[in-house]
């Protein structure tokens, strides 16, 4: 850590502790008066909308702002409204997802929708407490929409702010560990007459200056009350936190060809958990000194009641999540015997190859499907 400290006018703050009212003050007006001038301009910003904002958010949680723009605009071309969307089949939802390339976001959507439809009349409610009670919706995914949506002055929690905030503060834990204390700064900081405008700015700050490597202090417009530019450890800060290696699962996966070849059978997830109502390859988790082939048929067994034939290998997929990685493998099989029945999954279907695409399946399964094209 380096020895060398700068000349600072930051009030001494342990953690904990609160920040002068004064400070507060010129943070808030700091922070607004740089977001005038170096704001970004993104499309979720041009409306008050909260069905816009929401699926703003729920895009933003699963990857990177340029990544969402192109996506958010095609999708409220597609569904502008709640209406829209709650008038949509669940099927056209979840392939709509697929095809924008957020496979969560259709199962988590409609959810939501359901949720609002059944409980707020079909309008997105602007209580902290009841958007709390939609599916999927934490503090800080609430305090995101309804600041934006209603410029209500509550606080919110992502990585930027997380970030920023460990740097302000000079956060001596990882923040993962200091929850309760990022939040109550966070909810300390939020100017009370612009939410909507405080809360932008602040994850533009952490987006565009202060960043994850070489944060850009001599432009920030909070380095005089900066505690880690102070103290010269801001790029020390946040600290880190070692982490467990990601659960590995081992998965079967069979693809059931009919008597004569012409067709696969495929099964729909519940629409509940993760990528709930989607389509998938019928399969399971290995079992402990089970080889793939017995796990197989159990899991077919199990899950659909027919006895197949398990043969060869098409393909190994390996695919991480954000708490575990999978690796599936997948074999040729051959229906034997049996009805198949939904016993664990919404649907089951038989379809050609050709019709694969017309059905949203998860990412990892989409290459089982260009295996199989190009196996034919």
């Amino acid at each position: 850590m380096p020895s060398k400290r700068r000349n600072s006018s930051v009030s001494s703050v342990d953690s904990g502790a609160g920040l002068p009212n004064f400070v507060v003050e010129e943070l808030r007006r700091s922070l607004l008066s740089w977001y005038a001038q170096s704001g970004r301009d993104l499309p979720w910003r041009k409306t008050r909308d909260p069905y816009a904002i929401w699926i703003s958010e729920i895009m933003l949680q699963q990857t990177q702002v340029k990544t969402v723009m192109p996506y958010f605009e095609r999708w409220m071309e597609k569904f502008p409204t709640i209406a829209a969307l709650a008038s949509s089949d669940l099927h056209n939802v979840l392939k709509a997802s697929e095809v924008f390339g957020f496979f969560a976001l259709g199962s988590i959507l409609h959810l939501e929708e359901q949720a609002i439809a059944t409980e707020f009349d079909g309008v997105f409610p602007q209580e902290l407490e009841s958007v709390l009670k939609l599916p999927g919706i934490g503090k800080t995914t609430a305090g995101g929409i309804l600041s934006a949506a209603f410029n209500q002055p509550l606080a919110i929690l992502d990585g930027n702010v997380k970030r920023v905030l460990a740097r302000v503060m000079a956060l001596d834990v990882p923040p993962n560990k200091a929850m309760n204390r990022l939040l109550n700064w966070s909810e300390t900081l939020v100017d009370p007459e612009n939410g909507r405008d405080f809360n932008q700015a602040l994850m533009d700050l952490g987006a565009t200056v202060c960043t994850p490597r070489n944060p850009a202090c001599l432009i920030c417009p909070w380095r005089s009350h900066c505690r880690a530019y102070n103290l010269g450890v801001q790029s020390e800060l946040p600290m880190s936190e070692s982490r467990a290696p990601l659960p590995h699962k081992i998965i079967g996966v069979a693809v059931i060809w009919n008597r004569d070849r012409t067709q696969i059978l495929i099964d729909r997830r519940k629409p509940e958990g993760l990528l709930g109502g989607l389509w998938e390859f019928p399969g399971g988790k290995v079992e402990a000194d089970e080889t793939i082939e017995a796990c197989i048929a159990r899991e077919i067994q199990e899950e659909l009641g027919i006895e197949i034939e398990v043969g060869d290998r098409l393909i190994v997929v390996d695919h991480v999540y954000t708490h575990f990685r999978v690796t599936l493998n997948v074999h040729h099989c051959a229906y034997v015997s049996g009805e198949p029945q939904p016993i664990e999954c919404d649907e089951v279907k038989w379809v050609a190859v050709n019709e694969l695409e017309q059905y949203p399946f998860p990412k990892a399964n989409l290459q089982i499907i260009e295996a199989l094209k190009s196996d034919r």
